[in-house]
């Protein structure tokens, strides 16, 4: 069953809170009129919440409960996970304040796990002052491939801009040793399916980036274009999934070839996202494809350098939220569809 909009229940980590993650959460919320597309629930403390809207003059209101039980719809609600009082010192490193944004995260996260949220939007965290004995993941992404069923896809999105990794956070020198023609045929047929059930795009089209410059030059400059990616093409094609490329990455932006397709599939972090933000920076998402539930987050970091000055600007973070929205309203139409084809048609003809 479709939910109406007030009952889709957006979970949101804060993130860390000495970078600008609490204040983008706060500054979304203060048009009420987001409150008519989704209930949010902030997992972090009704203390701290209230410092920081009273330190940044914000005006957004909410509601504290103590128990998820407790959620008031079309309302923003803020769970206690802590009591304690949380010294924050903006644009400070603290692996203090980073045993909260993990503590946020994972509560949010079991919520997920559990149906009492629909979706989770994720503050930024700081990598670096996160790590400790129960948590050595280099993010929010690994922690959720270990938690959730699937495997996870990093995906950036803005509007008709999709670009996804086939290899994430790792180091450049790596890269070659990690790819495979099985993880490329595995990343392009998740993409493909993630397209089809998360953005409604019945037939997706997919640009596949070449791994080294202009594609190797036929073996002068690596070999890994002709002897590793074509062949993974060819038996994609083959399976009826719509993949074209190589494509070499540094003229394929600025010529505008990507507008021709529906998504696009980058060999490494920085060759995908460079041109992303490039082209989007403020204004892109993070969606976590390939689980069983959905995860969006905005394209940005924790900012230290402008935390706690009321500069940071929200549209990323609001971003995230519709675009969260949106894939649960997109997923669950094509789940319906699928399990009852002639039921849906029926019901699209009346």
């Amino acid at each position: 069953m479709t939910k109406q909009a007030e009952n889709i229940i957006v979970g949101i980590s804060i993130g860390d809170l000495n970078g600008i993650g609490s204040e983008v959460v706060l500054k979304t919320f203060e048009d009420s009129r987001i409150l008519e597309l989704c209930t949010p629930l902030i997992f972090a403390n009704v203390k701290t919440i209230s410092f920081l809207k009273k330190y940044l003059n914000l005006t957004t209101n909410f509601n504290g409960i103590d128990k998820i039980e407790q959620l008031i719809k079309g309302k923003i609600n803020v769970l206690n996970v802590w009591r304690d009082t949380v010294n924050i010192n903006f644009g400070k490193t603290d692996t203090e304040v980073g045993k909260y944004a993990i503590l946020s995260f994972k509560e949010a996260t079991q919520a997920l796990k559990d149906d009492k949220i629909d979706v989770l939007i994720t503050a930024p965290i700081n990598k670096a002052n996160i790590q400790s004995d129960d948590f050595k993941f280099p993010g929010h992404t690994d922690y959720l491939n270990q938690e959730l069923d699937g495997e996870a896809l990093m995906l950036m999105v803005n509007g008709a801009l999709k670009v996804g990794l086939v290899t994430e956070h790792i180091a450049l020198q790596e890269v070659s040793k990690h790819l495979s023609e099985k993880l490329l045929i595995e990343k392009a047929k998740q993409l493909s399916q993630t397209l089809k059930q998360d953005f409604a795009i019945v037939k997706p089209k997919i640009a596949v980036l070449g791994l080294n410059p202009h594609c190797g030059d036929h073996g002068v400059i690596g070999t890994e274009d002709e002897t590793l990616i074509k062949p993974a093409l060819k038996k994609l094609f083959d399976e009826k999934i719509m993949v074209f490329g190589p494509f070499a990455a540094d003229g394929f932006f600025g010529s505008d070839e990507y507008t021709k397709y529906d998504a696009i599939l980058a060999m490494y972090h920085d060759q995908g996202l460079i041109p992303f933000k490039t082209l989007s920076f403020g204004q892109g998402v993070n969606f976590t494809a390939g689980l069983n539930k959905i995860r969006t987050s905005p394209d940005h970091g924790t900012a230290f350098e402008i935390a706690g000055k009321n500069q940071a600007n929200h549209q990323s973070f609001t971003e995230a939220l519709y675009t969260a929205i949106d894939i649960f309203n997109n997923r669950n139409e094509y789940l319906e569809a699928s399990q009852n084809p002639l039921q849906h048609i029926s019901k699209k003809g009346s």
